[in-house]
């Protein structure tokens, strides 16, 4: 494991990460790896489809206290085998270098989800992190249309330049919705990440639970994208799937 080194960021005496939530046991959410996620407050992004509205504010008291999840992790040693800090954005907490290094000294894999809108706070955990799934929304450029924040763009991909270079285990990940995207939109985003580098890509077609965006209309998930996209996408990268 890596060994620890000062957190990027200042932490005022007494601060602790503020915690929206917590699945204690996940297959699914770093893979490979049985794992607990632990949701953290804040997201500086708006996205259209966001299924955990309720982590975008961080809020006066946490609903749950790291130092009691740390006490319960204690005791799932041999049981779970990696901790997942997952949003939100978990990236926008200060005390998440700490946390990471708290969760690899029970033993535990660390793995990260993430948006990529702080790439030098990314570049800051690394050292901690053993695998990371980063969400790509759409082109770079058109980033806005999904996280209605100008710009969004640069910093994502950014955070993308920065994971490819460090060699921490990952996957790239797209929520995809007809109302959000195209089989055209897809195919050249999928283009310029292959020129990137990206060897995994995973395409995750929008389900309702946890939206309260009553916009988007409904849609049969197994009609979009196209068959046609979904083999262009499958020849572009070494590990390529549909969930």
């Amino acid at each position: 494991m890596p060994s620890a080194s000062p957190t990027p960021w200042p932490i005022r005496p007494g601060r602790s990460l503020k915690i929206g939530g917590l699945t204690p046991f996940s297959a699914t959410d770093y893979p490979g790896q049985l794992a607990a996620v632990v949701f953290i407050q804040g997201c500086p992004w708006r996205c259209h489809y966001c299924h955990n509205p309720h982590l975008l504010e961080r809020t006066a008291h946490s609903p749950l206290a790291w130092p009691d999840i740390l006490a319960w992790l204690a005791t799932r040693q041999g049981l779970l085998d990696a901790v997942v800090f997952s949003g939100g954005e978990a990236l926008l907490d200060p005390v998440l270098p700490r946390a990471m290094t708290e969760a690899r000294e029970l033993g535990f894999k660390v793995g990260l989800h993430t948006g990529g809108a702080y790439p030098e706070a990314l570049k800051g955990v690394l050292p901690y992190v053993d695998w990371v799934g980063l969400d790509i929304k759409t082109n770079f450029d058109d980033y806005a249309t999904i996280t209605q924040l100008p710009r969004s763009g640069e910093a994502a991909k950014r955070s993308l330049e920065i994971l490819l270079q460090s060699g921490v285990s990952y996957e790239c990940r797209t929520t995809v919705h007809p109302d959000l995207h195209s089989d055209d939109q897809l195919c050249n985003m999928a283009d310029d990440l292959a020129k990137m580098g990206v060897a995994c890509l995973i395409l995750q077609r929008f389900r309702p639970e946890g939206c309260t965006n009553d916009s988007l209309s409904p849609f049969s998930t197994t009609s979009f994208p196209t068959p046609q996209t979904i083999e262009h996408l499958s020849g572009l990268f070494s590990h390529f799937a549909v969930r």
